[in-house]
């Protein structure tokens, strides 16, 4: 694979036909999408890939049940196509990624026979707007059915509960997923390149941008025909860059999560509290070995500090402890999550928790820049079929047939459940060290083995307790274009949503490979370790968590 410093050389000054600033979800479905289109295209991203709103989501793939609560009760048929969209997509999602993706069991409590009714009428609707692409029908559970499923469920009171199903994905790895098959289909994209202009024809319209690279500090500018502003929360930066008198549209939210040992609430399936105190949802779902809360939902402001505060995670705690026969105390948690929403409602009025999840595919008429705004991870590849659509329009072309509804992602080819064991004969692997790269990397899994055959002290975990190896961050290095601690412990293998503790422990073991590999200076290195380090560190003192 190209050098960073190649890969640079390769885009500076290129001509292409579609540029998509950011790459998340849907920024890297739009990129992917483009390009199986015939359109030449450029990725970017100011930071790493998925670092933002694309990898602290709470891993569903799903309609939203509470979205069609909300249709129903105002009668709003927007709300319910977009429910019955994200129902189609989460069959796309499930399968063009069954190393990432799979269906799960939802059980909703219910303790009155009024409520029963209720929440049995509302899922055989959600069936029924899944029609066949249903994973399978919700179910009522006797309270001795629910209790041999779940436990740790508070038992008292207890009429059973509402089974239904949904999906379940690793978000992180998603994104990166869409990354590379955009990449393997000939697309070309870096990390950490940020634009701080766009070079402009005659008439003002964008006709290329300008980047600056983070890693190697050159200023690299790019001819574009069209360019998707794909951001997210900052999607009004970009659209304030590209016209300075662009009115916001915007109106983000931050959500978080905590995560628990999984062993604090045993089950396979999932709970979800079907009414918390400001009227919403909240979901305890067991997710690779830990048990994933969450989440808040409050309006951003500037002022808005991105870690999990003591103040949401008691309000999580205060939510979901009347159902557990156990109740959690913040002081167990080994992990979380926070992250912003980009929610769309220009002059709305309402709480953010009241606005619909669908997006939006804005054309600047003076500039040419197109935004694509709103949208959740369910509906990422709707979303960027939607933008393409706008992009070939605006390029005067024909709009030509979207192929990403049953594209495979990279990682897929060959894979199946049982593909962790193929692993583990061939590398002499335990089980859960051969389940972990399986379910990381799908059947690429086979070249970090290859790296273990040319350097067996790489097969040497990174830190105890966790499965992941020593290889992995070479090729996510390699592969991956993994450039900081953060990158391959956060995103690459998942070790910081896994433990905080154990994280800041096998900090410095990943700076020594990554600066092998990368050519890292001794500075270098101990600034990465000591600015990731104090960034863990201050999580956990805002949750009042010892490091020990």
């Amino acid at each position: 694979m190209n050098s960073r410093k190649q890969a640079l050389e390769a885009i500076a000054g290129a001509q292409f036909d579609l540029c998509v600033i950011g790459g998340g979800a849907t920024g890297a479905g739009t990129a992917l999408d483009a390009r199986l289109r015939g359109l030449r295209t450029l990725l970017v991203d100011a930071g790493d890939f998925a670092s933002g709103t694309s990898s602290a989501s709470t891993k569903l793939v799903h309609g939203g049940v509470r979205y069609l609560e909300q249709a129903v009760k105002s009668f709003d048929l927007t709300e319910y196509r977009m429910v019955q969209h994200a129902l189609r997509e989460r069959t796309y999602m499930l399968g063009n990624a069954p190393h990432l993706a799979h269906a799960m069991e939802f059980l909703v409590p219910v303790y009155t026979w009024v409520q029963a009714i209720y929440f049995r009428i509302g899922l055989k609707i959600y069936d029924l707007l899944a029609g066949k692409k249903n994973l399978f029908p919700s179910t009522f559970l006797s309270e001795e059915e629910t209790l041999a499923r779940l436990p740790g469920l508070k038992a008292d009171g207890l009429r059973g509960t509402v089974a239904y199903a949904d999906g379940q994905f690793d978000d992180a790895r998603y994104g990166m997923a869409l990354v590379r098959s955009f990449q393997q289909a000939g697309g070309a994209t870096l990390n950490y390149l940020r634009v701080t202009e766009f070079v402009r024809r005659e008439d003002a319209r964008i006709s290329g941008i300008v980047l600056k690279d983070s890693v190697e500090g050159a200023t690299i500018p790019v001819k574009a025909r069209a360019v998707v502003n794909a951001t997210g929360p900052f999607s009004d930066k970009i659209r304030q860059l590209a016209r300075p008198d662009a009115v916001p549209r915007l109106r983000p939210s931050k959500g978080v999560h905590l995560l628990f040992p999984v062993e604090l609430f045993p089950g396979k399936d999932a709970l979800l509290v079907p009414q918390t105190e400001d009227k919403r949802v909240i979901f305890a779902v067991p997710w690779q070995g830990r048990l994933l809360v969450g989440t808040t939902e409050d309006e951003a402001t500037p002022e808005t500090r991105m870690v999990v505060e003591r103040s949401e995670a008691d309000y999580l705690m205060r939510q979901l402890n009347p159902y557990l026969k156990n109740p959690l105390r913040v002081e167990q948690a080994v992990s979380g999550i926070s992250g912003l929403r980009p929610l769309v409602a220009a002059g709305s009025k309402h709480d953010t928790k009241e606005l619909i999840r669908d997006h939006e595919v804005e054309v600047d008429e003076k500039s040419g820049l197109i935004s694509i705004l709103g949208g959740k991870w369910t509906t990422h590849r709707l979303m960027a079929e939607d933008t393409v659509d706008a992009v070939q329009r605006g390029l005067g072309m024909e709009v030509s047939a979207c192929v990403t509804k049953e594209h495979p992602l990279d990682g897929a080819a060959g894979f199946s459940g049982d593909y962790w064991q193929t692993l583990q004969k061939k590398g002499g692997l335990t089980e859960s060290e051969a389940r972990h790269l399986a379910n990381k990397f799908g059947t690429n899994a086979e070249r970090v083995l290859t790296l273990i055959k040319t350097d067996p002290r790489l097969r040497s975990p990174i830190v105890a307790g966790f499965p992941a190896l020593r290889a992995e961050v070479i090729y996510c290095a390699q592969e991956e274009m993994a450039q900081t601690i953060e990158d391959v412990l956060a995103r690459r293998l998942g070790l910081q949503m896994y433990d905080w503790r154990a994280t800041i422990a096998a900090a410095e073991i990943v700076a020594d490979l990554l600066a092998a590999e990368l050519g890292w200076s001794g500075d270098r290195k101990t600034a990465e370790i000591s600015g990731y380090v104090a960034k863990l560190r201050g999580f956990l003192k805002e949750l009042g968590l010892n490091e020990a």
